[in-house]
């Protein structure tokens, strides 16, 4: 006959107590059974657990097979230690020793007692406060890492923004110092066009472009000297013909009746309120003198000189 250590149900509804015996493992869960060998309550908080580990021990040493549920229970208690060290042949202080130890263990783990479900909530609301909040402090992290990041980005930008700014504005002052520079130069190059142009001589044009701009100008005062030259001639020459005209009205002898005419008609006409010139006064005098040429009387005096001439020349013959 296989005897089997099991637990066999007792107690009322909803409030089970179970009794740990020793049955042929022929019969039902709750038959027949050899021997009552403890209780286990596992609905009072904590567990309660009373056994006969004697008892239990002798069905073991027996040949006695306890299922897992009651496997379990034993192993927690000690039982299937002390029936392990009794097969290795250890001593009884030996066997006491080593139960004292492996129970002080488990007590100190928190095994020794069967958790309520009061304790199991409570162990399930802690565990679930601390997964919170290490996810709080996960996500702080984050987010501190973030606006980490985005406070360096933003300096960055504005570093590039502000370097950017001073860029532009060289360039600008770049452009306004050139701008000032060439309006400098223009209004210098302007003022020596205007010097070179006080320099010339009146009359005398001169082209600008003719004129490099901020070169000295060699040769104006030459070429205008070359250009004012012919002018200055020509005056001097009317001066002079004029002054020979009055000349040689004044020192007209009285000899050159041709002249004396010429000055004499001159004379007349300036008498009148008008202006004549010497070639006009000559051409005036030639005029009268071949219509006095031409009249009879002129014509007479010219045959009678011829009849003279004649018989002059037949006398010295």
């Amino acid at each position: 006959m296989a005897v089997k250590l099991r637990l066999r149900r007792l107690g009322r509804k909803k409030r089970p107590i179970f009794a740990l015996v020793a049955a042929d493992g022929r019969s039902p869960r709750d038959g027949r059974f050899i021997e009552d060998l403890g209780r286990y309550e596992p609905i009072n908080e904590p567990a309660q657990v009373s056994l006969k580990e004697d008892r239990i021990l002798y069905w073991l040493q027996q040949g006695a097979q306890p299922s897992d549920t009651v496997r379990n229970l034993l192993s927690k208690q000690g039982v299937m230690l002390q029936l392990h060290m009794l097969r290795k042949g250890k001593s009884e202080d030996e066997i006491q020793q080593a139960v004292s130890e492996f129970l002080a263990a488990r007590e100190a783990k928190g095994e020794s007692l069967k958790m309520t479900a009061a304790a199991r909530r409570q162990q399930s609301l802690e565990a679930e406060r601390k997964v919170a909040a290490e996810e709080a402090k996960k996500r702080a992290e984050e987010e501190k890492e973030r606006e980490a990041e985005l406070a360096k980005q933003k300096a960055e930008h504005e570093k590039l923004q502000r370097e950017e700014a001073e860029a532009i504005r060289a360039k600008k002052e770049a452009e306004a110092k050139a701008e000032l520079a060439a309006a400098q130069d223009a209004e210098a190059n302007k003022g020596d066009e205007l010097n070179q142009e006080d320099n010339v001589p009146a009359g005398t044009e001169v082209s600008a472009d003719a004129v490099p701009t901020g070169e000295p100008v060699e040769g104006l005062a030459e070429g205008a000297a070359d250009v004012a030259a012919p002018e200055s001639a020509e005056a001097a020459a009317e001066e002079t013909a004029d002054e020979t005209i009055e000349a040689s009205a004044d020192d007209v002898p009285e000899s050159a009746p041709e002249a004396a005419a010429d000055q004499a008609v001159v004379e007349e006409v300036e008498a009148e309120g008008g202006e004549a010139t010497v070639a006009e006064a000559a051409d005036a005098t030639d005029e009268a003198m071949r219509e006095e040429a031409t009249s009879p009387e002129a014509v007479g005096t010219v045959e009678d000189a011829d009849e003279a001439s004649d018989a002059s020349e037949e006398k010295s013959a």
